[in-house]
């Protein structure tokens, strides 16, 4: 193996393995971090039973699919070396067709041009021989491909992208055409598994026709030929293919009879009592030629050594366990959440909200990140949040450049958000996370927004009154339907979400554009304490602006009530007229007369044009402030597994 750690330790880093917690993914990503520590895994969904005994801070969860999330994860980690092994309908009960091209081809043009933004050094695709079809006898790359499947199909459509985006946009990407891989994690639906299953209980495994061949490769040669490939890549080698596999046939029947040398069988297979899938070939085997001559890269690990070393390791998880190792028959996959919140002046707040986060979503059983959004805070938010990111890999933290608000905060936590869904909390402990639980409740039977309602606050009375009183007036004149008492503290479901950040103002007043964006939305009662530490932040004249806002972003009452107004003093104006002037002719000596009369009189209208002038200036200014078009917020920084990268204005990381 010492080859195999030198061309590791000459990869370009940070180096990400996409699809870690599926088969090759998961050996792959654990050969690399033996001689590296810059090595992250990505999976879609965790748990992950691939990566259990694998530290936390070297796996991130997120939906490749996804490409705000997909965006976010090159952004943040800049990877330099790309490990592809994201497939999906391999194996016979995965028969989503839309997910299938979704996965095997759209994700990766979306990861492709992505990476293009940036300057990696290489991406290695795991390919797949299906994309050989018909034409599965021993073919060499430049032979013709013939799909006989969806997900064949999806794969050359996959090799021929790359091979656009090496050979003509000269990029370096490489497809390696894996042959039937066995080893260690491997899916135990699959016929190695039960092989060995079944051969340690000195059977045989469920046999399809007998002379039905295969490639069998094992797992670690096929990793070392996704190091040798990103190692040796050359411009020569960009958009090239290569077929990974020994290049040796074995029947069904040869593999029965070296089954039976392993584990001393003494009976006789039964051949032909298993269904064979509906895209198999007779002759499956690969010409590995290409490989052996460009990339140096030969299979080490004979057919029966192999099947030895998987023995060995399925003893280790015992027959109690082996049934569950499957994605066949899986459940309902776990939901997800992320906590996003807005942090000014809560230093000491901060240990004590991420413990009673990290409760409630233990509890709750689900896949979570908690994101803290320092929003130019004074004290030492930053370093709190630094300190639990050493020890928790959930956290992330994202610093912005000054003070934008805590309705921004929120923005900013959304849009790097890799979540099902977000809650929002602001980050003086006034919204208790365990109200969480109740909202998950709610989500889980349909909900779309779970907003926390007001019915009492910890709070002097006359503020309390006040605070109503605005919701109330507040609804009254709103065009959407506001509810009453709700702040920004909520669960929002992940569509909800995606809408929100399509609204471009930049003078946000998120709880209105909650109820704007409509959805299935409900509340859930609570009182809320007063500010754990420290003072609010809060006073009269910012509460004022805070009302300002939320009326002029969702009413245009004011501007209604002006010109009926208008129109009332117009037709007063005119009634008083014929009034004066005919008590001027009728009863010359009792009409009005002197200054004091006209006086007030344009003191009223002045005063009254003054502030019509006022409201308009509001809406006005709220016009300037978007036409404008400055950046919404600036992040400065984000906060990831204890160190603090310092962010340009591309959103990529200084170096």
């Amino acid at each position: 193996m010492t080859e195999i750690a030198d061309y590791v330790r000459a990869l370009r880093g940070p180096i990400v393995v996409l699809g870690a917690g599926g088969f090759v993914g998961a050996n792959l990503l654990r050969m690399l971090l033996k001689y590296r520590t810059d090595v992250f895994g990505v999976v879609r969904k965790l748990p992950a039973w691939r990566l259990d005994a694998i530290d936390r801070r070297h796996i991130l969860e997120i939906d490749i699919n996804d490409l705000a999330a997909t965006r976010n994860m090159i952004s943040s980690i800049r990877p330099s070396t790309v490990f592809d092994c994201v497939a999906y309908g391999a194996y016979s009960f995965e028969t989503d067709y839309a997910l299938i091209y979704r996965t095997n081809f759209s994700s990766l043009v979306q990861l492709v041009e992505l990476l293009a933004e940036t300057e990696f050094t290489a991406l290695v695709h795991a390919g797949s021989s299906s994309e050989y079809g018909l034409n599965s006898a021993g073919p060499k790359e430049e032979e013709a491909l013939q799909p006989n499947s969806h997900y064949s199909v999806s794969k050359v459509a996959a090799s021929d992208y790359l091979s656009f985006a090496g050979k003509v946009r000269r990029l370096p990407v490489i497809n390696l055409r894996l042959y039937s891989v066995y080893g260690p994690f491997e899916d135990t639906s699959r016929l190695i598994p039960n092989l060995v299953a079944k051969g340690m209980n000195r059977e045989y495994p469920p046999f399809v026709n007998p002379d039905i061949s295969r490639d069998f490769v094992y797992v670690d040669d096929v990793c070392e030929a996704f190091i040798f490939a990103a190692a040796k890549i050359t411009p020569d080698l960009y958009g090239e293919s290569f077929n990974i596999g020994t290049g040796q046939r074995t029947t069904i029947r040869e593999l029965a009879d070296v089954s039976a040398k392993v584990f001393d069988i003494p009976t006789q297979p039964n051949f032909g009592n298993m269904a064979g899938r509906a895209w198999d070939m007779s002759n499956w085997y690969a010409a590995p030629a290409k490989a052996a001559h460009e990339l140096g890269w030969k299979a080490r690990v004979g057919l029966e050594e192999g099947i030895k070393l998987t023995s060995e390791w399925y003893r280790t998880i015992g027959n109690t366990e082996f049934p569950a190792r499957t994605k066949l028959g899986v459940g309902t996959p776990r939901r997800s959440i992320s906590a996003i919140i807005a942090c000014y002046m809560d230093e000491q707040a901060i240990p004590i909200m991420h413990q009673r986060l990290t409760a409630v979503f233990q509890k709750l059983d689900v896949d979570y990140e908690i994101i803290f959004v320092n929003d130019g805070s004074p004290d030492d938010c930053a370093g709190r949040i630094q300190e639990l990111s050493v020890s928790d890999p959930h956290v992330l933290g994202i610093v912005h450049s000054r003070n934008f608000g805590s309705q921004m905060a929120f923005r900013s936590g959304m849009e790097m958000s890799v979540m099902q869904s977000c809650v929002l909390l602001d980050g003086d402990l006034q919204d208790p996370p365990e109200l969480i639980e109740q909202f998950y409740e709610k989500w889980v039977e349909g909900a779309d927004v779970i907003y926390g309602r007001r019915i009492k606050r910890d709070m002097p009375f006359i503020w309390g009154l006040l605070y109503k009183a605005f919701y109330r007036i507040f609804s009254k004149l709103s065009y959407v339907t506001i509810p009453h008492d709700a702040g920004d503290f909520s669960l929002i479901d992940r569509r909800v979400v995606g809408w929100l950040l399509h609204c471009p103002e930049r003078d946000l007043f998120l709880r209105g554009l909650r109820a704007y964006v409509g959805f299935r939305q409900t509340g859930v009662d609570y009182i809320r304490p007063k500010r754990m530490f420290g003072e609010s932040t809060n006073n009269l004249i910012k509460n004022l602006e805070w009302a300002k806002r939320g009326i002029f972003s969702f009413s245009n009452a004011p501007l209604k009530l002006l010109s009926a107004g208008g129109v009332i003093l117009l037709g007063v104006s005119i009634f008083a007229s014929i009034i004066v002037v005919a008590m001027r002719l009728l009863f010359p000596e009792s009409a009005p007369r002197g200054v004091t009369s006209l006086l007030l009189v344009a003191l009223f209208f002045g005063a009254l044009n003054l502030f019509s002038v006022g409201l308009v200036g509001e809406y006005i200014a709220k016009i300037l402030e978007e036409v404008k078009g400055r950046p919404r917020l600036i992040r400065s920084g984000i906060i990831r597994n204890g160190e603090r990268s310092q962010l340009l204005p591309d959103g990529s990381v200084t170096p």
